[in-house]
């Protein structure tokens, strides 16, 4: 029996707790499905595209992750991937309890739901998108949180963006 879950977020941009998160999906599951979700309640940095690349540059030479963009809800995402396994990555009782609400409200709309929290290692804790973007506007340092294989793809489409 092939295993697979979900991984959803915005990812922008991806970081090194999101790649830890899905490294550890495989460790767990056969596939992994990342999902850069869409949210227009969101301005995101990067295009739906442009992170759906950096992630599956990020796992190019692994044929067991999957990367998609998917606009719409979570149990519609996992009732097209075929699978109750949605995965979420926890930093702290923040994350988690803010997880554990969205858990509550989905089984209710799929009752088969298996959410697995994943935590974060400990000296990535504090790593977030947001971090990033921040980071970025402030012209601080960002390079630390996001993965080494995509630095200078995130440094091109900075430069592109004329946001440095």
């Amino acid at each position: 029996m092939n295993r697979k879950c979900v991984f959803a977020g915005t990812f922008d941009p991806p970081t090194i707790g999101h790649q830890r998160v899905i490294r550890d999906c495989l460790k767990i599951f056969d596939e992994a499905v990342v999902a850069v979700m869409v949210n227009t309640d969101k301005t995101p940095l990067f295009t739906e595209e442009e992170r759906k690349n950096l992630l599956c540059k990020l796992f190019r030479d692994d044929k067991r992750v999957k990367v998609i963009v998917f606009k719409g809800a979570v149990v519609d995402l996992l009732e097209q991937e075929n699978t109750p396994f949605y995965v979420r990555g926890i930093r702290n009782t923040v994350d988690f309890e803010y997880e554990n609400a969205n858990f509550f409200a989905n089984k209710k709309l799929k009752k088969d739901i298996v959410t697995v929290y994943l935590p974060a290692e400990q000296d990535s804790l504090h790593i977030s998108s947001t971090l990033v973007k921040n980071s970025v506007k402030f012209k601080k340092q960002y390079a630390d949180y996001v993965p080494d294989e995509i630095l200078p793809d995130i440094i091109k489409l900075l430069e592109e963006k004329d946001v440095r």
